[in-house]
């Protein structure tokens, strides 16, 4: 029976930490995609953590944050030109993918332009 109790109160424990931290980390944090083009890859992927890095602030300010921190994420990569492009395959994408300390970006070679990525990361304030 002690056995029993044990166990229960291991679970109770075990649930009480997984869901107070899920509930954390949704209330402070949101999904960050930003989507840039440039002439080369790397330009692009630039261009694109620089926009991620700017709504990430945007982010900040609106929630009243004192400070931003971002992790990388993989987003779904998002086309300018829907219209042209409405998806991008898995096939499209330009490997190998471009990671940072803070944003995680997919490229392709665009129809309109010569290269587009997505940043995307997670932004988690307070």
């Amino acid at each position: 029976m002690l056995r029993f109790w044990k166990a229960g109160f291991v679970l109770l424990g075990f649930s009480v930490l997984y869901f107070g931290a899920v509930q954390t980390a949704d209330a402070g944090c949101e999904i960050v995609k930003a989507t840039n083009s440039a002439d080369s890859k790397a330009a692009a992927a630039r261009a694109a953590y620089a926009n991620a890095l700017q709504t990430a602030e945007q982010i900040r300010r609106r929630r009243g944050w004192k400070y931003v921190s971002l992790r990388p994420r993989k987003v779904t990569p998002d086309p300018f030109w829907k219209a042209v492009r409405p998806v991008v395959t898995p096939d499209m994408l330009l490997k190998p993918d471009v990671v940072t300390s803070k944003t995680y970006a997919q490229c392709w070679k665009g129809v309109v332009v010569p290269y587009v990525c997505t940043a995307g990361a997670t932004a988690c304030g307070n």
